[in-house]
């Protein structure tokens, strides 16, 4: 198994530094005081609900989709950096990088922004448990993208911010627009205007 991954340029230390990276990120959140799980005291699957206390608690939301886009973006963007590198060392690059946004977004400041410029008013960060999961997403998508012809990537990213785009009017693109650059006219068609 390991001579398999180590021909696709993703020796097994890498995959185990990329994982070991993410357990990091979880004890960094930790020590930050984010909750491990829920606090309604269980994990689901999958939490439907946007406007929800419960949102970016669970395993998988509607977010999910833009944290497997990153890793699609992570995967072409160090494709064209870094093209001689393994594979593996471009995975964990691109799992320190989503590594340190989990850890920026779950800051006070980065939740006040959310907060202050999004429809997200009911979110005061995510869980441990959801974090590991979204860098759970972010690898998915790297390794799809490994797999993929580009054409197939550009699809599933264009398709997951049209599908959350039209059935809960955020995504991707309108996060970091509404974060960067936050527009009324967007925050009202959001909340449903």
């Amino acid at each position: 198994m390991s001579d398999v991954l180590a021909r696709r340029g993703l020796a097994p230390r890498w995959l185990l530094a990329s994982l070991l990276v993410a357990l990091c990120a979880g004890a960094v959140l930790l020590l930050m005081g984010r909750v491990p799980i829920c606090p309604c005291g269980y994990v689901k699957l999958w939490h439907g609900e946007v406007v929800s206390s419960e949102n970016s608690q669970h395993l998988s939301d509607w977010y999910s989709p833009s944290h497997l886009i990153h890793g699609l973006l992570f995967y072409g963007a160090l494709h064209l950096l870094l093209r001689r590198c393994p594979l593996g060392l471009r995975l964990f690059l691109a799992t320190l990088i989503e590594a340190a946004w989990e850890i920026a977004e779950n800051t006070d400041a980065v939740i006040g922004r959310y907060r202050e410029a999004t429809i997200a008013l009911d979110y005061y960060g995510d869980s441990v448990v959801n974090s590991l999961s979204d860098i759970g997403f972010m690898m998915l998508g790297f390794w799809l993208a490994s797999r993929l012809p580009v054409w197939a990537s550009v699809l599933i990213a264009v398709a997951f911010e049209t599908l959350t785009t039209w059935l809960i009017r955020d995504g991707l693109a309108l996060n970091v627009l509404m974060l960067v650059y936050p527009l009324d006219t967007v925050r009202q068609w959001q909340g449903g205007a």
